[in-house]
């Protein structure tokens, strides 16, 4: 019979582990926090000196070694952070180091990273706009057009991908790199898999950048040939960090038609000229309601503005996608409504959406649009 997991049987094995240069152990010197432990699998956070971003890799897997260990325990995912001790200034880059790289960042987060031949983020200036069910058709599609694909939900704090497509499964880790999920033919990772739904992930924002940077990099991504990156709402230091840290092929923009939406989407198709990612077109999601009964059309949050504000800045529209009971039905069922409904006008309106992407990845080497801010 096997032993019952604890949490204090974990910190028993985390003490057994002292830092370079430090006295106390990783328990005692407060270096571990979000422990998690769902069915057998065990996730924490781990946060080291900057001085010891070099070691980083070294340290988190002498903390996963021993907590594999343990019995009753089937894997250990540690995501790392660094911090610079009080009073003492933050780390300086090299001069071989690019200047964009955030603090306390491991040592291999200096160079893009690129998981598969096209990396795609679906983005939008702010949340409610239907941006995770956007990205969770769109990469069926891109599968259904016989790609490769798969999905990182790279929301921290509202992980939705487990919820989308049915999976609550914890993955498997092999040589140092979690296994993708599988569902509907995608790859998909999601720290929703690691993190069970009733605990908070209540890290700080080098955590969270640390979270993403590994959830990117030590992931066994299989020969993909598009990954949709679902970044969180906003233009916070998230998005910047997976802007700066995956080597993108360009980014699609969601927003609803009415204003307030638009005003935050140009904040985001702002953050990406600055980083130098060509904005793929602007999505208009929700952009009209076809009444069951009369089959009426009403635009209940306006129409059009999406499809003007790509005009205006000279974006491509990728076209509008309505507000409409069996999206959300699907959705909430964990079976999209390209999976579910194939056929239907709406997954058409996803697969003509993904064509148009395809056609601008193939032509990926011609000069990206120009941005025009009034």
């Amino acid at each position: 019979m096997v032993a019952k997991l604890t949490e204090e049987k974990i910190y028993d094995a985390l003490r057994t582990i002292t830092l370079p240069d430090a006295e106390a152990n990783l328990v005692a010197s407060g270096a571990i926090s979000g422990l998690v432990i769902k069915q057998g699998h065990v996730g924490f956070a781990l946060e080291i000196p900057s001085a010891l971003a070099p070691q980083a890799d070294t340290i988190r897997r002498q903390a996963e070694g021993v907590v594999r260990k343990i019995d009753g325990v089937l894997s250990a995912t540690a995501m790392m952070t660094a911090h610079s001790p009080a009073g003492q200034a933050p780390q300086q880059a090299s001069p071989s180091q690019p200047q964009h790289q955030a603090q306390g960042q491991p040592a291999g987060a200096r160079t893009p990273h690129q998981p598969a031949r096209h990396v795609i983020a679906v983005a939008s200036g702010k949340g409610g706009v239907g941006k995770s069910t956007t990205s969770i058709n769109l990469a069926l599609a891109l599968a259904a057009r016989g790609l490769k694909t798969g999905i990182l939900d790279a929301d921290i704090y509202g992980p939705s991908l487990p919820r989308l497509t049915g999976t609550d499964q914890k993955p498997e880790s092999r040589d140092g790199k979690l296994i993708p999920l599988q569902a509907f033919g995608l790859q998909m990772m999601s720290i929703g898999y690691l993190i069970s739904a009733e605990n908070a992930a209540i890290w700080r924002g080098p955590m969270v950048m640390s979270a993403l940077e590994q959830m990117l990099r030590d992931v066994a991504w299989d020969g993909l040939d598009v990954l949709v990156i679902d970044l969180p709402p906003g233009t916070g230091d998230a998005q910047l960090t997976l802007s700066q840290r995956a080597k993108l092929a360009g980014a699609v923009i969601v927003s609803t038609p009415q204003d307030l939406a638009l005003i935050d989407a140009r904040k985001g198709i702002n953050m990406f000229e600055k980083t130098e990612i060509p904005i793929l077109g602007i999505l208009e999601n929700m952009s009209y309601f076809i009444c069951p009964d009369c089959g009426g059309r009403h635009d209940i949050f306006s129409s059009g503005g999406a499809q003007s504000e790509a005009s205006r800045l000279n974006v491509p529209f990728l076209g509008q996608i309505p507000l409409d009971m069996a999206i959300r039905e699907t959705s909430d069922a964990g079976t999209p409504i390209v999976h579910a409904q194939p056929d239907s006008p709406h997954s058409m309106a996803y697969l003509d959406i993904a064509d148009q992407l395809l056609t601008q990845l193939e032509t990926s080497g011609k000069s990206a649009p120009k941005f025009v801010f009034e």
